[in-house]
């Protein structure tokens, strides 16, 4: 049997589609073969990187792996499908996986791969029966569900693994599976192993939070996209000409001339209605990840990072802050203006399994001027069994002063927040662009929201720069001390 799109070769062993040369030619592509019309823009790109191999082929060394993160109902788990049909027919002989959140969210994207392959158009390619969990054509491409264990997945060596709603997904198992992809040399040349991630992110500092946060250092593409793309014509029945149509401002991002999606309007505004504000901005529109029980709201990037030091700062008084830490501690450097009191932290030292003595010499020798005080852990006061002396002790020695004010973690929060933003929307304190560490914690920092009363962040590696932080500016703003006695 020949198929138009093929390389003119009958549908069997080695057979495969011509990979397109653009996107144009990929949307044409898709619609000639599953009769979809894949909107542009984030989705649209997306399926293209997933694809597209010229970096391979023209010996670049870019990562091949991605992340798209997409709107509840933004068609990513058919794009996950869609990518891997043509994968299958692209690349003759690919071994591609499915894992997902559960075996049956898993399953809807099989669902999707089911149906397309049981198509006229399609069908012939298919070799023996589609079972529930497996698909293979009659070119050696196969296609597998796998279970979310770590022995499922570290038992699989694959050129493509497809992660469906990895906001859904252990850890463990997510960290196992970086580890099982490989490249080859397949029928149209070389194909380089990848890894996708394709979820919403409703979970406020869950995993998927984490991947698109760390996903530049760690050379992933992220492509995200709301429900503007994918949004059909609109259909509010004279409500936008009452100037009440709760989507207006949706359909008029998307610009004029812009094809029609597939997620109904009508849809989108009964949803619209349903939600809070910020719901309809975090897993609708994709415009920030959910910062629901974040220990500091108030922080904003575009607000308090700066990528250099104000004027104020060559004369200002410089202070510093010191999260003690065996595995971890974490030193920062700031600047007071003495007029105004707003704070710059100028830069940061996050250090792993070393000792004291090397924070005491980098606030000697760092490069900053000496510090009229270092604000510190109240626990510092501890008496050390091996050497008699409390890291207090140490630090003055070094003939640096120590301030060491005790304050519960609660109070200290809201003396930063403040700090960040305070009633009358008054900003007292920016960062500069060089303290990576401080500005993820301050943006990652976060209650257990399992365990709601608690009133002490969660200690899950972001909070080392962020106590620091804390001890630096209580000492700043501590104010009057109070002593209660009893009167004879």
């Amino acid at each position: 049997m020949k198929n138009e799109w093929s390389e003119g070769v009958d549908i069997g062993e080695g057979a495969c589609v011509s990979r397109p040369r653009d996107r144009s030619a990929l949307a044409a592509l898709v619609e000639e073969l599953v009769g979809v019309r894949v909107p542009w823009g984030g989705p649209m790109e997306y399926l293209w990187h997933a694809l597209d191999d010229r970096a391979v082929r023209e010996g670049g060394s870019e990562l091949r792996d991605s992340v798209a993160w997409a709107c509840r109902g933004g068609g990513k788990t058919y794009l996950g499908a869609l990518a891997t049909a043509l994968d299958m027919l692209i690349n003759a002989g690919i071994q591609v996986r499915i894992v997902a959140g559960s075996l049956h969210q898993a399953g809807h994207m099989h669902a999707h791969l089911c149906a397309m392959f049981g198509t006229e158009r399609l069908g012939p390619w298919v070799r023996g029966r589609i079972t529930g969990t497996r698909l293979e054509l009659r070119n050696g491409s196969r296609v597998e569900l796998l279970a979310q264990s770590q022995r499922a997945v570290r038992g699989t060596r694959v050129h493509r693994l497809r992660c469906d709603e990895v906001e859904l997904f252990d850890p463990a198992v997510w960290d196992a599976a970086q580890l099982v992809t490989r490249s080859e040399s397949l029928g149209q040349g070389p194909v380089r192993a990848s890894i996708e991630a394709l979820s919403t992110m409703h979970v406020p500092f869950g995993l998927m939070h984490s991947v698109v946060e760390r996903a530049a250092e760690q050379g992933r593409r992220v492509f995200c996209w709301g429900i503007d793309s994918v949004l059909g014509a609109c259909a509010c029945g004279g409500e936008e000409e009452r100037g009440v149509c709760p989507i207006a401002d949706i359909c008029a991002s998307r610009g004029p001339g812009a094809e029609p999606g597939f997620f109904h309007a009508s849809d989108a505004m009964a949803m619209m209605r349903r939600v809070p504000r910020s719901v309809w901005d975090e897993e609708m529109l994709c415009l920030r990840p959910s910062r629901r029980d974040s220990v500091f709201p108030e922080f904003d990037s575009a607000v308090h990072v700066v990528s250099e030091a104000p004027a104020w700062a060559a004369s200002a008084r410089w202070v510093c802050g010191l999260d003690f830490g065996i595995r971890t501690s974490a030193l920062l450097w700031g600047a007071v203006d003495g007029e105004t009191g707003t704070l710059y932290i100028a830069d940061e030292r996050v250090m792993e399994n070393r000792v004291l003595g090397d924070q005491i010499e980098a606030m000697r020798f760092g490069g900053w001027p000496l510090p009229e005080w270092v604000g510190v852990d109240p626990a510092g006061g501890q008496r050390c069994r091996q050497s008699g002396r409390t890291d207090i002790e140490v630090i003055r020695g070094a003939g640096l002063s120590v301030r060491d004010r005790r304050l519960g973690v609660e109070a200290g929060v809201s003396l930063v927040r403040a700090r960040l933003r305070n009633a009358t929307g008054s900003v007292g304190m920016v960062v500069d662009g060089r303290c990576k560490d401080l500005i993820a914690s301050l943006r990652s920092l976060h209650y257990d929201t399992t365990r709601r009363e608690r009133p002490e962040p969660v200690k899950d590696g972001h909070d080392h720069a962020a106590d620091a932080l804390r001890y630096l500016v209580v000492n700043l703003d501590r104010g009057h001390r109070t002593r209660m006695g009893r009167w004879a």
